[in-house]
């Protein structure tokens, strides 16, 4: 794997998620901050959809800070892989066990 560094998506935005990853290479383990307005009803999820998009990717050691304003879970998903992508992991689309590159608009 390539050395990541700092990353970020997203906005504060109404309806929006800002995802922040940091490599944890010390801990080698992913973890999740969460802050969110919804975090009593949703947190469970928003962390789920958090955990499940950085395993796909194959990430394994990474520091997560999510501050969220009501973001669907496709929003989570794609400022999440964005983040990624922007840390430096090569992005990995996954189908039903399949996986190949997949190539992200990060917008620099």
């Amino acid at each position: 794997m390539t050395q990541l560094t700092q990353a970020q998506a997203g906005t504060l935005e109404s309806n929006d998620i800002m995802i922040t990853v940091v490599p944890n290479q010390a801990e080698k383990e992913v973890t999740i901050e969460l802050q969110s307005l919804v975090l009593a009803q949703y947190g469970k999820q928003i962390r789920k959809v958090i955990a499940d998009t950085v395993r796909e990717q194959g990430v394994t050691a990474l520091a997560v800070k999510a501050i969220d304003r009501g973001a669907l879970d496709c929003t989570i998903r794609a400022r999440t892989l964005t983040a990624l992508s922007r840390a430096g992991v090569t992005l990995k689309e996954v189908h039903h066990g399949t996986e190949k590159d997949l190539t992200v608009y990060t917008g620099q």
